[in-house]
């Protein structure tokens, strides 16, 4: 059976995301996928996402400390962030809690809020952590397409890279919902099954619109997802329930075909690999 099939139901909560995490086991969770707000004045409906910044770093030290916590040895921790607190992040990941350094991934987009002073950002930022090093892995679940055939690339497919392209979530897109930080679910689905097994427990603690939790569970993971605004959960609440017909974004190097393929390109010759 794919890990496609019967997805297991998914927990959501309804409330502060460090309160609501103190309540968690330690040692539960195999992967946690972090969007936490970045602190820059966006609305999220009941709240608004501006502290003084000294707040908002106890606030991320306490949210961080929690999720390393509930982290399983050998576990991961994919956390987004705004490129004016990312070095600030790193470090109190790796140095003052003591994670594992394993990545930092950017996540490339083609288009993005356009400026007439400076350039335009046409990226955000991902650090990928673990707890310990003997991690969770799967290369081969997350391969795209060789660009050339070489005798020594593996023709199963490359590394995706730390670079990453996945277009947002549109306005426009039939898939948008109203939520201000929408995630694509092509770009959580990278991270679910490189990090994670069928059956293992995918937190998301700032669940929003609850792109984590219908992917990990459309890929057979058990999910839990917090967030402070009750609509959120409601909107996630509706997303699990939809029909599953695919993600709504994928890598563009997915669908290419390697070429000078031996055989004349057709792809049928046998490959050395």
């Amino acid at each position: 059976m794919s890990d496609e099939a019967s997805p297991p139901a998914a927990t959501l909560i309804c409330g502060d995301a460090i309160e609501r995490m103190a309540g968690l086991a330690d040692g539960s969770v195999d992967l946690i996928v972090a969007d936490p707000p970045y602190n820059l004045g966006k609305n999220y409906g009941n709240n608004r996402d501006l502290r003084a910044w000294s707040d908002y770093e106890a606030f991320t030290r306490d949210w961080l400390g929690h999720a390393v916590r509930l982290l399983r040895p050998g576990g991961s921790i994919y956390m987004f962030m705004g490129v004016r607190f990312i070095s600030r992040l790193f470090v109190m990941a790796e140095e003052d809690i003591g994670l594992t350094f394993q990545g930092w991934i950017t996540w490339h987009y083609t288009q993005g809020m356009g400026r007439t002073r400076g350039f335009s950002p046409r990226h955000e930022d991902i650090l990928f952590f673990s707890n310990g090093s003997d991690i969770t892995f799967n290369l081969d679940d997350v391969r795209v397409p060789q660009k050339y055939y070489r005798k020594r690339n593996n023709m199963a497919g490359a590394n995706p890279g730390d670079v990453w392209q996945f277009s947002h979530v549109h306005y426009c897109s039939a898939e948008r919902v109203d939520h201000p930080t929408q995630k694509p679910e092509g770009l959580i689905e990278r991270v679910v099954r490189a990090s994670s097994d069928p059956g293992d427990l995918v937190l998301d603690p700032f669940v929003g619109s609850g792109t984590t939790a219908r992917v990990a569970t459309v890929l057979g993971r058990r999910a839990v997802g917090i967030d402070i605004n009750p609509d959120y959960i409601a909107m996630a609440e509706r997303r699990l329930a939809e029909p599953f017909d695919g993600f709504d974004s994928a890598d563009p190097r997915v669908g290419r075909a390697p070429r000078d393929l031996p055989g004349g390109g057709n792809g049928q010759a046998e490959l050395d690999i």
